[in-house]
């Protein structure tokens, strides 16, 4: 069901919070609570009965529950003191007041044939319970909640409301006919086992119409934190399924007679997905191209032929104003018809990082992390915008965090750059020489000005014929880079960063690279 209220709509099935055009990004006892109290809206709820609706009964402080209340408040544009929405009734409780209109959820089954149906659709099932320990179920089942909420913002994916899917708690399914009652392509399932200090969780992705397993992963942690290790879990699982969704898809597509523009932009997704040196990014874009021939409204495949774009013009060394000034254009009509589009918002920030704009940049990256927090590459572009800035000694950490919600990435190549850039601007040249030895590892058709900073650090620690090496690497790649060009290519304006920029320059001279 979909409530409707003030500017919010809440769809209880897709458990999903909107405010005007753009999701609301909440915690899952936040959405339960501007649940339970709309549904209950027409009395005054007490404490008890919250505690029992979002907690199930455990003990919780009432500082504890008057922070997720105020948070419930924040995420509708509601206070504690206008109280317009949510009001409390001193020693009584509190009650949902405003004015709420209903409309059902729409609901995809098999065999339909709207333009819905034709999206690649998912249901997590509720992972099961391998402790010896039946309280941990709690946790269990958090798990599987916040990994639907986060899988739901996947672009172009349906995924199956939680209410739904836990209609199947402990209950012995077939998996196919499971595809074929909630009309899916794919399901989730996987388990939970916590053993003394550790805890290890299974997921596992299958073809809900071939029943062939198609990903699996396994997560071992300590257990710290619960609650930290429930979300690190779900934005881990929603990155790598994310990828592993649109490949599968791809294939799927590759083989339809007549793809329409939602196959082709998935087939442009596999490519970009594979890395972004020259060759993944020349097979992606004609498949976004032909989407947008087919339907000149998708805006995914926009947005796919902008993150081409940007990667292109951002690779390259110099001239690269005038491609970036073009896809800015493109990208601020794009956010202009969906303000929520995450990933828009972060390639509109490396624009403007790689445009003396760094400010700016960061707080679009700061943006779209908003509107999708597992966006782990928006973190290792703020790690580089911090760069631009002076701020170099900041940047490890971005990339740290980058790696945290996707260890596996296909850009680590990219931040592992970023992270021997940084080491580059502080001058501390073993850290990024080891940085950089790992990007060229990770990814052997890397840019040319890695090898170029890469040279610039092995001259400062006086190996000098390895320095020489790696500028032959990088000219065989651009034959006309040269230590003025360097000067030429600065991101950034920023005095700090402009004096640690010569000593890089330093380093290409002595490493052989042509003055001109």
């Amino acid at each position: 069901m979909r409530y409707l209220f003030d500017d919010c709509s809440l769809d209880t099935e897709r458990r999903e919070l909107c405010r005007g055009t753009s999701g609301i990004s909440i915690a899952p006892q936040v959405f339960d609570l501007i649940a339970y109290l709309v549904c209950n809206r027409d009395r005054v709820v007490t404490k008890d009965n919250l505690v029992d609706a979002i907690w199930q009964g455990r003990a919780i402080s009432d500082v504890a529950l008057t922070t997720c209340l105020n948070a419930a408040r924040k995420a509708i544009g509601d206070s504690g003191d206008k109280q317009r929405l949510i009001k409390t009734f001193p020693r009584k409780g509190v009650r949902f007041v405003a004015a709420v209109r209903e409309a059902p959820t729409a609901v995809i089954v098999a065999g339909t044939t709207g333009s819905a149906a034709r999206k690649p659709s998912l249901v997590v099932l509720p992972f099961a319970n391998l402790s010896p320990d039946p309280a941990q179920d709690y946790f269990v089942d958090g798990v599987t909640e916040s990994l639907t909420t986060d899988l739901s913002r996947l672009a172009g994916v349906f995924v199956i409301g939680r209410n739904t899917a836990f209609a199947y708690r402990e209950r012995h399914v077939d998996l196919k006919q499971v595809g074929r009652e909630l009309g899916v392509r794919y399901v989730l399932e996987g388990s939970v086992q916590r053993v003394g200090a550790r805890m290890r969780i299974n997921a596992q992705l299958i073809d809900a119409e071939t029943g062939s397993h198609l990903w699996a992963e396994r997560f071992d942690k300590q257990v710290a934190d619960l609650f930290d290790m429930q979300d690190e879990i779900g934005a881990r699982l929603a990155n790598q399924l994310g990828t592993e969704l649109v490949t599968a898809e791809a294939r799927r597509a590759a083989r339809a007679p007549h793809p329409d523009s939602m196959d082709l932009y998935f087939q442009g997704m596999g490519y970009l997905n594979r890395g972004t040196d020259p060759a993944s990014l020349s097979q992606a874009r004609p498949y976004f191209e032909q989407a947008l021939r087919l339907d000149a409204a998708n805006i995914e495949a926009m947005v796919g032929m902008a993150d081409v774009d940007t990667m292109r013009a951002t690779s390259m060394l110099i001239d690269r104003r005038e491609p970036l000034r073009a896809v800015e254009t493109s990208l601020a009509g794009i956010i202009a018809r969906t303000p929520s589009h995450a990933r828009a918002h972060c390639l509109m920030g490396v624009v403007q990082i790689f445009t003396k704009r760094a400010v700016e940049g960061i707080a679009e990256c700061e943006r779209a992390l908003a509107l999708d927090r597992n966006l782990a590459t928006a973190h290792a572009w703020i790690g580089l915008g911090k760069c631009n800035l002076g701020r170099a000694e900041e940047t490890e950490a971005h990339i740290a965090e980058a790696f945290r919600l996707s260890p596996r990435d296909q850009k680590a190549s990219s931040w592992l750059n970023t992270a021997g850039v940084a080491q580059s601007y502080l001058g501390a040249d073993e850290a990024a020489v080891q940085w950089f030895r790992r990007s060229v590892e990770t990814n052997r058709n890397i840019a040319p000005f890695v090898h170029f900073f890469l040279a610039a650090a092995l001259a400062h620690l006086g190996r000098i014929e390895e320095a020489r090496a790696s500028v032959r690497a990088g000219l065989a790649l651009d034959p006309n880079f040269s230590v003025a060009r360097f000067h030429q290519s600065s991101p950034t304006d920023h005095p700090t960063c402009l004096i640690q920029r010569e000593r890089i320059a330093e380093g290409l001279r002595k490493a052989g690279l042509p003055r001109e």
